[in-house]
C-alpha cells in the first residue's frame, strides 16, 4: 500500500497539481487539513482533493474557522483577510463537505490530527517538549501532523524511552522510522521552511519505506490569482521565498 500524505494545501490549485503530477502511483490519499485559506483557488481545491482515489481527509483550523467553528479573530489580520474574502468566495456544496470532515481520524497504524493529537484543531507541535506532551495522546505508531507547515519527524528515542528527538528530513533520501513517531509532511500551499517547493510525503508499507518530496511550481501564477483576487500582498510574497 502506497500512501500519499499531504497537508496545507491553502487553497494553492498550482501547488497541488504539481504535487499530484509529481508523485506517480499510489493507493490512497491521507490529506491532514487546511485545504482552503490564504490561496486564490479554494474551490478548485476541494474539488480536485475530493476526487482523489481512497481519501481519507480531516479539518485544519483554516477549515473549521469557515465553518464558524473558530472565531476568526483568533488569526492574525492576513489570516483574518483571507476568511473574510472565503466567506463569499466558497461554493455552498464545498463548506459542506469541510463541514462533513472529522477532527481526526485513525487508520491503520495511523492517526491524522491536523495541529496534535491531543487538540487536532489548533495545536502547534513545533519543539521535542510538545512533542512527548502529545506522545501519550495516540496509540498507533505513527501521527501525521500539519498545521506548521515545517516537515519533520518527532520520533521517539530507542536509547531513551522517555524522550523524544526531532529528526530532520531531506528531499530525495528515503528514511525509515524504528520507534513511535509525530510526523510531519510540511505543506504542499504555503511552505514556511525557506523551500518555496511544494512538499509531501510517500509511505509504502512493503518496506516501511517514507519519502520526502519536493516539488517546484509556477510561483508567479498563484501570485497573480492572489492579487487578482484582492488577497493580501503578504500571501503573494511568502510564496516565493517559502516563508
Amino acid at each position: 500500500m502506497r500512501s500519499l500524505i499531504l497537508s496545507d494545501i491553502h487553497a494553492n490549485l498550482t501547488a497541488l497539481e504539481a504535487v499530484l503530477a509529481d508523485a506517480g502511483s499510489y493507493d490512497r490519499v491521507l490529506c491532514l487539513g487546511d485545504v482552503v485559506g490564504y490561496g486564490p483557488d479554494p474551490d478548485a481545491c476541494i474539488e480536485r482533493i475530493r476526487d482523489l482515489p481512497n481519501l481519507s481527509c480531516i479539518k485544519g483550523n483554516h477549515d473549521a474557522a469557515i465553518l464558524g467553528e473558530i472565531d476568526v479573530r483568533a488569526f492574525n489580520y492576513e489570516a483574518r483577510a483571507s476568511l473574510v474574502w472565503l466567506e463569499n468566495a466558497l461554493h455552498p456544496e464545498n463548506r459542506a463537505w469541510l463541514g462533513s470532515l472529522p477532527e481526526s481520524l485513525t487508520i491503520e497504524n495511523f492517526t491524522l490530527a491536523h495541529g496534535s493529537p491531543r487538540s487536532p484543531i489548533w495545536e502547534y507541535v513545533m519543539d521535542v517538549a510538545t512533542a512527548w506532551a502529545n506522545f501519550s495522546a495516540f496509540e498507533t505508531p505513527f501521527c501525521l501532523v500539519g498545521h506548521t507547515h515545517l516537515p519533520g519527524v518527532y520520533q521517539q528515542d530507542e536509547s531513551s524511552p522517555n524522550s523524544v528527538y526531532l529528526q530532520l528530513i531531506e528531499p530525495d533520501r528515503p528514511f525509515w522510522v524504528n520507534q513511535k513517531a509525530i510526523i510531519n509532511p510540511g505543506s504542499v500551499g504555503q511552505p514556511r521552511d525557506h523551500d518555496p517547493r511544494a512538499a509531501y510525503l510517500i509511505h509504502d508499507d512493503a518496506d516501511d519505506r517514507w519519502d520526502f518530496r519536493r516539488v517546484a511550481y509556477d510561483v508567479s501564477q498563484v501570485q497573480e490569482r492572489i492579487r487578482a483576487a484582492g488577497l493580501p500582498e503578504r500571501h503573494a510574497q511568502r510564496l516565493e521565498g517559502g516563508w
